[in-house]
């Protein structure tokens, strides 16, 4: 581990709840370890700072993306479907667009409203799904595609079925296979290893999302725990480092970037003014965290976000 990060591991003993494995408990581990760094100020000299971000050789204004969530393309208050008005919301924006497990005929109406686009697959048990997927979304412009390498297990202890679809394993011959297949960039979404970091590079993968899917395993750490280990590991090799996992403000996003992620996801933290305001509630949301984002930014002297330095960082 560098030098700058053994400060940040393991994390404080006795300040963090086990979880349960639901999703509620692993936002509450998410958000006390995200509490429990604080920051020092490093003020003079410092200026108002840059957020342009650059993701796969394309411009966006701000390291803050849109999620990977799924089901959700359902028509909902004033005829709106939410998963349009947050990719109308990152066009307007210029942020980076996800999308997760929806069918080719939603994905493209999802697309349309906003071409910067990332398209996150489900680990189907049938291959030629996945492979349609690919095609599919690079056909309708995405900027990369990926998959969830973290959507198999049931907690029946078998392999998980989603919309009576079977799920299946992620063996590294498949992810080398969906490499080959992608002219466009892929992504192994889920790690929460540097076993599985390590193994997304040797595929060929051009970027990971540090993640535990909203606590899809039972007693999981927080994704920050593991993100210097991971960002030490993928030193110098080009890959991009996403993370997600109870990013609500602009504070957290600029601790995940200071532990070296790249660019951070924001999921349950648009999900409630999504829902209530659509477009404009997101936009909303979004706008703030940015401030809060920059302002964080000038207290610590960061001029820009290739700027980030962990040693600004201590856990309470």
């Amino acid at each position: 581990m560098s030098e700058l990060n053994k400060n940040l591991w393991p994390g404080p003993k006795g300040l963090i709840p086990v979880t349960s494995g639901k999703a509620e408990d692993a936002n509450v581990y998410n958000r006390n370890f995200l509490d429990s760094i604080h920051v020092e100020m490093r003020i003079i000299d410092s200026i108002e700072p840059n957020l342009t971000t650059k993701i796969f050789g394309e411009e966006y204004a701000s390291p803050i993306m849109m999620p990977a969530f799924s089901h959700l393309n359902k028509v909902g208050k004033d005829n709106k479907k939410p998963m349009i008005e947050y990719a109308r919301a990152a066009k307007e924006l210029n942020l980076l667009n996800w999308v997760g497990m929806e069918p080719n005929e939603e994905y493209e109406e999802i697309s349309v409203a906003n071409s910067k686009t990332i398209r996150i697959i489900k680990p189907f048990a049938d291959h030629s799904i996945i492979i349609n997927q690919i095609k599919f979304a690079q056909a309708h412009g995405a900027i990369a595609v990926g998959i969830d390498i973290d959507h198999v297990a049931g907690t029946d202890g078998k392999y998980d079925v989603v919309d009576n679809i079977p799920m299946g394993p992620v063996l590294l011959e498949d992810l080398k296979e969906y490499v080959k297949i992608a002219k466009i960039p892929f992504i192994a979404k889920g790690v929460l290893s540097v076993q599985d970091a390590l193994k997304a590079k040797e595929a060929g993968c051009r970027a990971i999302v540090v993640s535990h899917h909203h606590g899809r395993i039972p007693f999981g750490i927080a994704p920050l725990q593991i993100l210097p280990r991971i960002k030490e590991a993928l030193k110098d090799s080009g890959m991009t480092i996403f993370i997600d996992c109870s990013m609500d403000t602009g504070y957290d996003v600029y601790k995940a970037l200071a532990l070296g992620a790249d660019a951070v996801s924001v999921g349950r933290g648009i999900l409630a003014p999504l829902l209530k305001e659509g477009k404009d509630g997101v936009v909303n949301k979004i706008n703030r965290m940015n401030e809060e984002l920059s302002e964080l930014m000038i207290y610590t002297g960061i001029k820009d976000t290739k700027s980030f330095d962990s040693s600004v960082l201590y856990i309470k």
